[in-house]
């Protein structure tokens, strides 16, 4: 079983420097293999030759065979493991299950997220260890602000930069059998707009995703956005003042705490549920197509969806609790959980509720039975029968 951890990391000056050459050189070979890999493609049309077609083994030997003498004084693995991102983005692109997955692009100094990979790094007295490159004599272990939580096999660890500091995220393979929970604890989890409704043994639950601190962060941003654009309009060919790397500082900031807000919600909500449960029933929304509604698509954006998905399915696997994945066209909303009527066509419950029969948005009337209930209520028993049922 692969788990990752993520950890701060607390550099001295002689390995901030170092890590500054990593990114850099990170960006650049990841470049060069694209230039590579594109000059290949162009290649193998022009001589309508196949076999010239490009593939990470052609590419990887092309940059090591041309490497230049300073190159040499940096890791090796930096090289390889640029290379194989860019053939798995590769693979992504032309994968027919990731429709939506962009073209590889070429990195930019100013835009891209500084980071490197290397898999032969250690951990030794709660220390990071990068492997040192071949000539170099100042080379010192990392400070983590924590101890790794698995024991295992340390395969990769990635090194990024944010907007407080440094951070490695270490990828170990744990040795774990997990025993599947014969328990029949079912719960069921409706999405909605800013919060996550569900039924525990005491009853039916609420957890909100838009807390007002997230609010007043999501005001800032808009205000720091907007002195941005603006400092950009103002002088377009020299706007990079100190005004605005001081803003766009804070910018980063607010956007770190936000993320952080959010996962640490998440995490204790998803950690909940799979305490407490054997069986957890989820809907699988089309998050790409939900999106496209221009009036709802940022506050869908903010109610993390898919981060949500994402989550319940590794932390399922992790402790042996059965998911169960709703088609995303069941009729959850539309369907009374207490005589199995499906509302259609005018009688359907919209986002403004049903005007013909003058009820509300989160106001559930059975047209057939006459239960009456609140639609998220109604939506997670739903949920629930579909699990046993199927």
């Amino acid at each position: 079983m692969i788990k990752t951890h993520r950890i701060k990391l607390y550099p001295n000056a002689t390995m901030r420097g170092a890590f500054q050459l990593l990114f850099d050189y990170r960006r650049y070979c990841y470049n060069l293999a694209l230039e590579s890999w594109n000059g290949m493609y162009d290649e193998s049309l022009f001589m309508d030759d196949k076999s010239l077609r490009p593939n990470e083994r052609k590419v990887r030997n092309e940059l090591v065979n041309n490497k230049q003498d300073w190159q040499y004084e940096l890791s090796a693995r930096v090289l390889q493991l640029a290379v194989h991102d860019l053939a798995q983005g590769w693979r992504n692109f032309f994968n027919p299950q990731m429709p939506n997955h962009g073209r590889p692009r070429f990195k930019s100094k100013k835009r891209s997220r500084n980071t490197f990979k290397t898999d032969r790094a250690q951990v030794i007295n709660n220390r990071l260890r990068l492997d040192r490159p071949r000539g170099c004599t100042s080379w010192y272990d990392i400070r983590m602000a924590e101890p790794v939580r698995w024991a295992g096999q340390l395969k990769t660890a990635t090194v990024v930069e944010e907007a407080d500091g440094y951070y490695v995220a270490l990828v170990v393979e744990v040795d774990e059998s997990v025993a599947v929970k014969a328990g029949h604890t079912v719960t069921g989890v409706d999405a909605n707009i800013a919060r996550f409704d569900y039924r525990d043994a005491t009853g039916y639950q609420s957890v909100s995703t838009m807390s007002a601190k997230l609010l007043r962060l999501y005001d800032r941003i808009t205000h720091y956005q907007r002195l941005l654009a603006r400092k950009r309009v103002a002088n377009p060919s020299n706007f990079r003042s100190q005004n605005y790397r001081a803003t766009r500082a804070k910018l980063q900031r607010d956007y770190q705490k936000v993320t952080r807000i959010q996962m640490d919600l998440l995490h204790k909500f998803t950690h909940q549920l799979v305490q407490t449960n054997d069986v957890i029933v989820i809907e699988d929304l089309d998050n790409l197509h939900m999106h496209m509604n221009k009036r709802l698509a940022k506050n869908l954006h903010r109610s993390l969806f898919g981060k949500f998905k994402k989550i319940m399915q590794y932390k399922c696997a992790w402790s042996g609790v059965k998911l169960v994945m709703v088609d995303r066209f069941y009729p959850s909303t539309q369907r009374c959980s207490q005589c199995s009527f499906v509302k259609t066509g005018a009688d359907r419950i919209a986002l403004e509720g049903n005007r013909r029969h003058h009820t509300g948005h989160d106001q559930y009337l059975c047209y057939q039975c006459g239960a009456s209930m609140r639609r998220d209520q109604n939506a997670v028993e739903n949920l629930i029968q579909y699990a046993m049922v199927n």
